[in-house]
């Protein structure tokens, strides 16, 4: 492009910014693809075994049009590979009639009841459970669900990780 000219044209603003919402909601679009794409293989990932028991519980329980299950462990002062803390984006129609979070987080800790259990393999699980037009409405926002944040060393009673 060295050595090209640049020519600029000036358009009226009303044009200006019905292109810069036609980016938007292009973009709007394509990252929900891209969502939709790393939603479905999050859920059809090979896992260790309680991530895989908490896609297939959650899935059956749920038919949700978007679900990731993330290990967040590596973020926390365990044994590498470990499956003790998760992160759950549930994005169900299911959720319709249980208007509140708490409601919707009860359906889930419920199904999941065996992995959260006090002698269960979960020791802490992040929850994210929407109806299909609320997470439409947070893409649309651009807004997502990040990562948790890092453990800030509980009680300090476990060693050091290396």
């Amino acid at each position: 492009m060295r050595g090209e000219e640049t020519k600029v044209v000036r358009q009226p603003k009303t044009t200006i910014n019905n292109r810069i919402i036609m980016l938007s909601n292009t973009i709007g679009r394509r990252q929900h693809y891209f969502r939709s794409i790393m939603s479905s293989a999050t859920r059809f990932s090979s896992g260790g075994p309680v991530s895989e028991a908490i896609t297939t519980k959650l899935q059956q329980a749920f038919s949700p049009t978007h679900l990731e299950v993330r290990n967040e462990s590596h973020m926390h002062n365990v044994p590498q590979n470990s499956e003790t803390h998760f992160k759950v984006i549930v994005i169900s129609d299911k959720f319709k009639d249980a208007k509140t979070p708490i409601k919707r987080h009860r359906l889930i800790n419920e199904t999941l009841r065996e992995e959260v259990a006090a002698d269960g393999p979960v020791h802490a699980l992040s929850i994210v459970a929407m109806t299909p037009d609320k997470w439409q409405a947070k893409l649309d926002q651009g807004e997502s669900v990040g990562p948790s944040p890092n453990c800030r060393g509980g009680d300090g009673s476990l060693p050091p990780k290396h």
